[in-house]
């Protein structure tokens, strides 16, 4: 059979994927909760073997999968993949902490042997011809890139409802009740790694990409600093905001994926100055870093509800306690600048998913934002969701010279810039700043469309505000509501990644301790 038939028929089956060691003999491996960072030592030590590890993920996603529609596909080459790690070391030649280890990434991130769809039947023939940047560098690592993860279609920029999932994934539904969702765009890769599918996972971040899921699912992300990470080979939304971040169950695992993700890439002019401010993350954790820092507290952001004030005080408790001076940021310091922001995307995303699809393999019918709208019209399987993000980016005319454009971008710069985040945290002399990474999940309504986005001004957004501004946040478990996850994000100056994780670092190590979840897991039995 051709190559693409095989990947076309693991991309739309139930991922019924051959996944036995090539050593019946081995001792079996429990993957479930465990860390990116003992997996790693495990495999140092010959405690087990990458093939191992990599089988009893795959039996993980075979057997929870259908529930919760977190993986698209697992790479047809994973196991073969994780043979040649395990044979690195056999002959002494691993190549780092990251030798073996399975990671997922998201299906709008180009990776070799598999299509980048981003959720829609339009891409399904979008096998790339190399791996994106940050999949170069995670395989040039050793990492065995285990499959890609659902997401809300096109990373969101589609509907102006929040639809849960996409055409191609399926609905994506939370792992701690399956009625709910599991936020958006990440929404695979935070159910993954809710759900111990891999050691690691690949988000990217738009506006709250990786903050949102993160904070639903229980799980660790960061959206970097933008230009800290390449952004070649990712579908794109908008040049002015996008970035590719990681996931995991915990900061340090995070810290080990941003070590090798970030740097320079010259094909992403925004990275010219990665490699100056790249670091080792994981040796910068630093369980005190708390001592002396001034945190400013932001409350009042859309999302903030009171349902998480208890959760939310107890965190300040843990900062306070660990040696943090608490600075509470007065209500209205921010701006809203999501309607102005919304609306200088459709510029964007129509220059620069033409950008992209240009180079798409000839298979690949569509080329432009109408292409796609036209698609949207006369396929059924894409026709049930809303297009309005299109409708506005086909309307979007004059190119990045249009006046209105131009006036939106400078406004939206500024007010998430000098006078946003930048001025908060130099006016009170704020290490960083703390606020509630968002609400308990919601109930997913029949038609999958979780909420309408906000057009109209209100309360300001965090995420918005940092994927302007291009600040780091991570986001990390700080407690449940109802018994949902939550999380508190940190946020930073831009390129005070290293900081932010040691700061998440230090409230991980004293806070809440994450609860795994169990619902997915009712009425299946395991493989």
């Amino acid at each position: 059979m051709h190559q693409r038939s095989i990947i076309r028929a693991a991309l739309l089956s139930s991922l019924a994927l051959a996944s036995c060691s090539k050593d019946a003999s081995e001792k079996p491996y429990a993957v479930e909760e465990v860390s990116l960072a003992q997996v790693s030592a495990d495999l140092a030590a010959k405690a087990t073997t990458s093939a191992v590890v990599t089988k009893a993920y795959i039996d993980r996603i075979n057997t929870y999968n259908a529930a919760l529609n977190a993986v698209i596909v697992v790479a047809p080459d994973a196991l073969e993949q994780a043979a040649a790690s395990d044979k690195r070391r056999a002959d002494g030649k691993a190549l780092g902490p990251l030798d073996g280890i399975p990671i997922l990434v998201k299906d709008n991130i180009d990776a070799e042997g598999m299509p980048t769809t981003t959720g829609s039947y339009a891409l399904t023939e979008n096998l790339p011809a190399q791996d994106s940047e940050v999949v170069r560098r995670l395989r040039a690592a050793g990492a065995v890139i285990l499959g890609k993860t659902n997401l809300s279609q096109f990373a969101g920029y589609r509907t102006t409802g929040t639809f849960s999932g996409s055409s191609v994934g399926g609905t994506a539904h939370n792992p701690y009740d399956l009625t709910k969702s599991a936020a958006g765009s990440s929404s695979g890769s935070g159910i993954a790694m809710a759900t111990s599918m891999a050691a690691g996972a690949l988000g990217s971040d738009t506006a709250g990409s990786i903050t949102g899921p993160s904070n639903v699912n229980g799980v660790v992300g960061l959206r970097p600093t933008t230009g800290l990470v390449s952004r070649r080979g990712v579908i794109p939304n908008t040049e002015l905001q996008d970035t590719t971040g990681p996931m995991a169950r915990s900061v340090t695992d995070v810290a080990a994926l941003l070590t090798v993700m970030a740097g320079t890439d010259p094909a992403d002019p925004r990275s010219r100055d990665a490699d100056v401010h790249r670091a080792d993350y994981v040796q910068a954790l630093d369980r005190d870093s708390l001592k002396g820092t001034r945190i400013g507290v932001l409350r009042g952001l859309r999302g903030y509800s009171e349902a998480i004030v208890p959760a939310f005080d107890a965190a300040l408790d843990v900062l306070k306690a660990r040696g943090a001076e608490l600075v509470e940021i007065p209500q209205g310091a921010l701006e809203d600048v999501t309607p102005e922001a919304l609306t200088a995307e459709a510029w964007n995303f129509k220059h620069d998913i033409a950008a992209y699809l240009a180079s798409a393999p000839p298979a690949v019918k569509v080329r432009t934002v109408e292409d796609l709208l036209a698609f949207h019209t006369t396929d059924p399987r894409e026709s049930k969701i809303g297009a309005q993000y299109w409708e506005e980016a086909v309307a979007a005319q004059g190119g990045f010279e249009n006046p209105e454009r131009v006036r939106l971008v400078e406004y939206i710069q500024r007010k998430a810039g000098p006078e946003g985040m930048s001025a908060l945290l130099a006016q009170h002399n704020l290490s960083a700043l703390v606020a509630p990474a968002g609400g308990p999940a919601d109930v997913i309504p029949d038609d999958g469309i979780v909420r309408p986005g906000q057009r109209e001004k209100g309360a300001p957004s965090l995420t918005w505000h940092a994927a302007i501004g291009g600040y780091p946040v991570l986001t990390v478990p700080m407690g449940a509501v109802d018994g949902m996850p939550v999380g508190l994000s940190f946020i930073g100056a831009p390129w005070s990644d290293a900081a932010v994780l040691s700061y998440g670092y230090a409230y991980e190590q004293a806070g809440y301790k994450r609860v795994p979840p169990e619902a997915y897991k009712k009425d299946v039995k395991p493989n």
